[in-house]
């Protein structure tokens, strides 16, 4: 149980990341998730009611407890570390707007991230994915609305937040856009021809009017299409045709910028496709196809 203070404190700071820090919906989802079970392992571990006066006196080893209670779930590293780092800055905040300070959350470390690679689809997977997106549906305008979805994840780059964000306006006749990502950072995005075509078959297909305004994605009942949709029609897909379990619609994105490195891409030009804040986010996608990479050296260079 939180009391009415603690409770008012997690909602300032929530207010705080979302209106000032500008995280996203999903971030702050899981950061209030991460402090109450935060507060939830410390009610039981204190034997009593958080309040700020326990966050003041709080020890070392208490949050390194907490740490090891995390680790005792089988929690990934990725998942403890983004846990403790909402915890800090739950705590940063406390210091700004009540004078909070307790040095020993300072001296928590957290642990190293779990280093996964991005599991992109081989050129033939992602060929075969847009040929049969779709095929379970009934409507044909179904189908090509999921066919447009996907050619935007895997030929523009997109994320399916991204995507599901565009209004008619924001693609049609247009041979480039600005997105809006993560934290609110705007990246150009191309369009290719194959997207206008698929934009026209759908726009031609679907049920109901679609204006300049409107978003462009829409569900059976007209409203804005929800991505666990999407999802559900990307697992179906895999189930169809036999791929990986780690084929996802964000794997199309990955894919992306893995097929466009393999070909011969910039690696600081994919960045700004994606929006990566950082190179070194981009850097995951070095590792492609050895093979493929030799055959872009040998076309290439000048003296291969």
């Amino acid at each position: 149980m939180l009391g009415k203070e603690i409770k008012n404190l997690i909602s300032r700071w929530l207010e705080y990341l979302r209106s000032e820090k500008r995280y996203s919906a999903h971030t702050l989802k899981a950061y209030e998730k991460d402090l109450r079970y935060f507060f939830s392992f410390m009610n039981e571990h204190t034997g009593e009611e958080v309040t700020l006066a326990t966050l003041t006196k709080l020890q070392l080893r208490d949050f390194r407890s907490y740490a090891a209670a995390r680790k005792s779930l089988d929690a990934a590293n990725s998942s403890t570390a983004r846990n403790i780092s909402a915890i800090k800055n739950f705590y940063r905040f406390l210091s700004r707007e009540e004078g909070l300070e307790n040095p020993a959350i300072r001296a928590l470390r957290s642990p190293k991230k779990d280093k996964s690679l991005p599991k992109a689809l081989s050129v033939e997977e992602a060929e075969l994915a847009a040929k049969n997106i779709g095929e379970h549906e009934k409507e044909p305008w179904l189908k090509k609305r999921d066919l447009l979805l996907l050619l935007l994840l895997y030929g523009a780059g997109l994320r399916i937040a991204e995507a599901l964000s565009l209004k008619r306006s924001d693609i049609e006749n247009r041979e480039s856009f600005t997105i809006k990502g993560k934290r609110g950072k705007e990246r150009l995005v191309p369009v290719l021809p194959i997207i206008h075509t698929a934009l026209a078959d759908y726009i031609k297909s679907c049920p109901v009017q679609i204006s300049s305004d409107d978003y462009l994605f829409i569900g059976k009942r007209s409203k804005r299409l929800n991505p666990g949709v999407f999802q559900r029609h990307v697992r179906v897909l895999r189930n169809a045709l036999g791929l990986p379990e780690t084929v996802t619609p964000h794997a199309f994105r990955h894919s992306f910028a893995t097929h466009l490195l393999a070909a011969g891409g910039d690696l600081r030009s994919i960045q700004e496709l994606l929006g990566h804040a950082s190179l070194s986010t981009t850097q995951r996608y070095t590792k492609v196809d050895p093979g493929r990479l030799f055959e872009v050296y040998s076309k290439t260079h000048p003296h291969a």
